[in-house]
């Protein structure tokens, strides 16, 4: 698995993919916090991320620049999982997924092998539930299904 961290950056794009139908649930901002403490961010970090889950943020004040090939692939397939978190995905969500696809450089093959990761991990016991999803499972999942499939990351 990877030792790659993911940044500030990484969990603003998770935000704003989360504002994109106009709300960003208490679930979704929730799971969005717990992953970011989970890769151990600072405490102003902490604080910028915090400050998204609450104010509205969009995609564009993202710099896509900063992430890593494992973030953006890795963020693509998070986002997937935040779309579908309430059930259902709206097609603002769905563009907003296809930007975040383009923004990040994404091709589509790498794009379905990350969505297919997110369900698979989504699928888990309470998997689709934002206080027990697996971020690390799922950073996991992705880079295998990727190896297998020898598709690299953009």
């Amino acid at each position: 698995m990877s030792t790659s961290k993911l940044g500030c950056d990484a969990f603003l794009a998770l935000a704003a993919i989360g504002w994109a139908d106009g709300v960003l649930d208490a679930d979704e901002g929730a799971g969005i916090l717990r992953a970011a403490r989970e890769e151990k961010l600072s405490p102003a970090d902490l604080a910028i991320v915090e400050r998204a889950t609450h104010e509205r943020i969009d995609m564009a004040a993202i710099d896509h620049a900063r992430l890593s090939a494992v973030e953006r692939t890795f963020l693509y397939a998070c986002a997937v999982w935040l779309a579908r978190l309430d059930g259902r995905v709206d097609p603002a969500e769905k563009h907003a997924l296809h930007d975040l696809g383009d923004a990040l450089g994404i091709p589509d093959s790498v794009r379905t092998h990350a969505s297919a990761a997110a369900l698979e991990v989504a699928q888990l016991p309470s998997g689709d539930r934002a206080a027990r999803y697996d971020f690390r499972r799922l950073r996991a999942r992705v880079e295998e299904r990727l190896a297998n499939a020898g598709v690299t990351p953009p």
